[in-house]
């Protein structure tokens, strides 16, 4: 991730990367990009939480999951109804725990931080990566 976009997206998400990159997948049908894959990480109370974003070609989320959570509690944030909220949401999107998103109980840490990033996802999308292959 270039450094002036990773720093423009970590102060408007107000959450830092985990790392400089990210793993970064597009699916095709017959020279059409479909889909973008992203696996990521956030820090949940204090280990990480990796998780998987897919976006359509327009950057709006059609899928995300949790693939690990390493804490003793929260891992509620991994439910497949919880993740649904996040369906066709965008870099402008409301990502407003509380309000847009729901809440869980006890799990409060771990909603945060996987709502920004999946929010720094959608940004990242939008400003990078959709423009880097549609110049290929």
């Amino acid at each position: 991730i270039p450094k002036d976009i990773k720093k423009t997206i970590q102060k408007e998400v107000k959450q830092k990367f985990f790392r400089s990159s990210v793993n970064l997948w597009t699916v095709t049908n017959k020279d059409s990009l479909k889909y973008y894959a992203i696996l990521d990480n956030v820090i949940g109370k204090t280990m990480p939480i990796s998780f998987l974003c897919i976006f359509d070609s327009l950057g709006e989320v059609q899928h995300s999951s949790v693939i690990k959570y390493r804490e003793p509690y929260g891992g509620e944030v991994g439910s497949k109804k919880w993740l649904k909220q996040f369906y066709k949401y965008n870099d402008s999107s409301p990502y407003k725990v509380g309000g847009d998103i729901s809440g869980i109980s006890g799990a409060t840490l771990s909603v945060n931080s996987v709502t920004k990033g999946i929010h720094k996802l959608s940004i990242l999308i939008h400003d990078i990566i959709k423009k880097d292959t549609s110049e290929e």
